[in-house]
C-alpha cells in the first residue's frame, strides 16, 4: 500500500501553530422539569462534552460546546431518581436562541404544558434556534407551544441542509430512551465535527452503539463531495501519528484514489500529502515545545519514522534543525 510522502516539493511553509486555534462556541441548552429523565438527558449532555474532550484533542478545532442546564425558576431539579441538577432560570437572555435546544419532560411537563409564561418562552426562543429537540415528555410542552404534534406545526427544525425531526422519547424506556435521545445530540455533532467524531463519541459513551445507530451516523449518500473531502481530511488530521496512506483517506471519503487527490486539492487548496505532513509537523512542534522526549521518540510519536528522517524535512522546511527549533520556541515563550 502506497503510504503518503512525508517530503513534498513545497518550500517556504512555516509550522502550524501547536495550539488549536479558538473554537466557535456553540450553545446547547437543555430544559428539564420535575421528575425528568436522567438518562435521556444525562446522555446528551454527556455526548456534547465527549465531542469537547475529543474535538480539544485535534491540533484544529472546529467548534466546542457549551452546555448548559436549564428550568423555570432555576436552582435544584429533581430528576425522576430523586438526584437533584442544578439549573438557570428561564429568562429574556435566552431570547436570542441557542444552537440547540432539548427539552426534557417528567411530571413537571404537564403543568409546564399549561403554563402560558413557559409556553411563551419556548415559542420565542424556538424562533431563534436551530434545532429544537423533545426528550420523553418534553414533547408535550413542544406540542402545546405548537412546535411538533400540533396542526400546522412542523415536526422538525432545520438545520444546515437536513431536516433533523423530533424524538418521540416516550414510546421507548430506559436503554430505548438513551438511544433516541443520543441520535439528536449526535446528529449535531456530526455536522459541526463529522462523521468519525460523532461514532466514536457513541462508542465512548455506550460501546456497540454505533452499529445501532447506523441509520443516523452511516452516509446516507446525501452528503456532497465537499463534505466528504473535509471528513477525510479530519480523518487525516486525528490519526496523523499512525502510519496511515492516502488510499486510506479515499476509502473514508468512498472516492477513488484519483478522484479523491484531484477534489481535496480542489476544497483544501493543498495536496492530501501536504495535509498529512502539516497534521504531523503540528504535532512534532508541540512535542518539542511541551515535553522533554526525545526526537527520535518524537518522531515515532507523530507518524514521522525516526529522527533522522525529522530532521531532513525540518531542515527542508524551516531551514534549522528540531532541536534547534525547541530551543527557539522556548526562548520564545520565555521573552
Amino acid at each position: 500500500m502506497p503510504y503518503a510522502t512525508l517530503e513534498p516539493a513545497v518550500m517556504g511553509w512555516m509550522p502550524p501553530q501547536p495550539r488549536p486555534v479558538q473554537a466557535e462556541v456553540k450553545r446547547i441548552a437543555i430544559l428539564l422539569f420535575d421528575g425528568f429523565s436522567l438518562l435521556g438527558a444525562g446522555i446528551v449532555a454527556e455526548v456534547f462534552h465527549m465531542a469537547n474532550e475529543l474535538s480539544s484533542a485535534k491540533t484544529k478545532t472546529d467548534c466546542t460546546y457549551d452546555v448548559r442546564f436549564l428550568s423555570v425558576e432555576g436552582g435544584n431539579v429533581a430528576c425522576s431518581s430523586s438526584v437533584r441538577v442544578w439549573t438557570d432560570g428561564l429568562d429574556a437572555r435566552h431570547y436570542g436562541g441557542f444552537d440547540a435546544l432539548f427539552v426534557a419532560g417528567g411530571r413537571g411537563a404537564d403543568e409546564a404544558a399549561k403554563d402560558d409564561r413557559i409556553i411563551e418562552w419556548v415559542r420565542r426562543v424556538n424562533s431563534k434556534t436551530t434545532v429544537v429537540k423533545a426528550i420523553s415528555d418534553g414533547r408535550k410542552v413542544l406540542e402545546a407551544a405548537g412546535i411538533v404534534g400540533a396542526p400546522g406545526a412542523h415536526d422538525g427544525q432545520r438545520y444546515g441542509n437536513a431536516m433533523i425531526h423530533l424524538v418521540r422519547d416516550d414510546q421507548t424506556a430506559d436503554a430505548g430512551d438513551r438511544y433516541e435521545s443520543m441520535k439528536g445530540a449526535l446528529l449535531i455533532v456530526k455536522r459541526d465535527l463529522g462523521l468519525d467524531v460523532s461514532r466514536n463519541v457513541a462508542e465512548r459513551l455506550m460501546p456497540g452503539s454505533a452499529a445501532k445507530l447506523v441509520s443516523i451516523l452511516g452516509d446516507s449518500g446525501a452528503a456532497s463531495a465537499g463534505d466528504k473531502i473535509r471528513a477525510a481530511a479530519r480523518w487525516l488530521q486525528d490519526n496523523c501519528e499512525r502510519p496511515i496512506s492516502v488510499v486510506d483517506a479515499a476509502q473514508v471519503a468512498a472516492m477513488s484514489e484519483r478522484n479523491f487527490l484531484r477534489r481535496f486539492k480542489i476544497e483544501m487548496g493543498i495536496t492530501p500529502s501536504d495535509y498529512l505532513l502539516q497534521a504531523r509537523l503540528a504535532v512534532t512542534c508541540a512535542l518539542l515545545t511541551d515535553s522533554e522526549l526525545p526526537v527520535d521518540k518524537i518522531a515515532r510519536r507523530s507518524g514521522m519514522g525516526n529522527g533522522d528522517r525529522l530532521a531532513k524535512i525540518f531542515r527542508k522546511r524551516l531551514l534549522i534543525s528540531p532541536t534547534e527549533y525547541r530551543m527557539q520556541s522556548r526562548r520564545e515563550a520565555n521573552v
